[in-house]
């Protein structure tokens, strides 16, 4: 079971919605943590480099920091199964090329600015994560 968490999830929530607020007034660009990951990786085409490795290390850091500023115990659950792990990871990344972002950039950003494309993706990354959940659930 989950644990239901709602104000800490408003303030990651609102945390998240600032970041993407920040990131589009000063670079004029959408937070789509794929598109931002992806394009760390050469051939670089543009000089946006340190602010895009600067918003990785942030994504990294911030939960040390909770850990430490804060005293917060920060645990993530992963599977130590390496093929699922590895057919879980090709299937977002390609979903991400295919649907041409990701779940920050279309759930996040593309929702706030109506984007029916975002939209469309967002509803089904979410029944795609309903399904899966009910499935993994109930089954195993």
């Amino acid at each position: 079971m989950t644990e239901f968490t709602p104000l800490a999830s408003l303030f990651g929530g609102a945390l998240i919605g600032l970041s993407a607020v920040l990131l589009m007034l000063w670079e004029g660009r959408i937070a789509g943590i794929s598109g931002i990951a992806g394009r760390l990786l050469p051939p670089y085409r543009d000089s946006a480099f340190l602010s895009r490795l600067g918003f990785v290390i942030g994504l990294v850091a911030a939960p040390l920091a909770m850990m430490w500023i804060g005293g917060f115990s920060v645990s993530q659950t992963v599977s130590s199964n390496l093929p699922l792990m590895m057919g879980a990871g090709l299937l977002v990344g390609f979903g991400s090329v295919y649907g041409n972002g990701c779940t920050s950039g279309h759930g996040v950003c593309g929702l706030s600015r109506l984007s029916t494309r975002s939209i469309v993706a967002t509803a089904t990354f979410m029944a795609t994560a309903i399904v899966t959940v009910f499935i993994i659930r109930h089954a195993f």
